[in-house]
């Protein structure tokens, strides 16, 4: 299943700004369907954001999270041309990974 992201990263002052929309369900497995079944878990864990192949934020997420979460962080050392890549990977090992090039 395809879950795409959309994200934009800009430098603003001394930091670059990253902001990404991901798509996913986000289920706590804890609602039911229209026949009474409970819906089963399906979150991301865990969601890594590198500047250039250098980690510089990593997420341990959990239920609580909202359905297509948006993520938005600041980091230092950042330029005008660098490639920021975020990548995500949930509860049932499916994947996603985007990249954009800081302007």
């Amino acid at each position: 299943m395809a879950y795409p992201m959309r994200m934009r990263a800009n430098v603003e002052g001394d930091a670059v700004v990253v902001r990404v929309l991901m798509t996913h369900p986000e289920e706590t497995g804890l609602l039911k369907d229209k026949e009474g079944k409970i819906i089963p878990a399906h979150f991301i864990q865990t969601v890594t954001c590198k500047n250039n192949d250098k980690t510089v934020l990593t997420c341990d997420w959990g239920t609580a999270i909202s359905k297509n979460p948006f993520l938005e962080f600041r980091f230092k050392g950042g330029k005008s041309g660098d490639k920021v890549t975020v990548s995500w990977i949930d509860n049932k090992g499916d994947t996603a990974t985007a990249d954009t090039t800081v302007s």
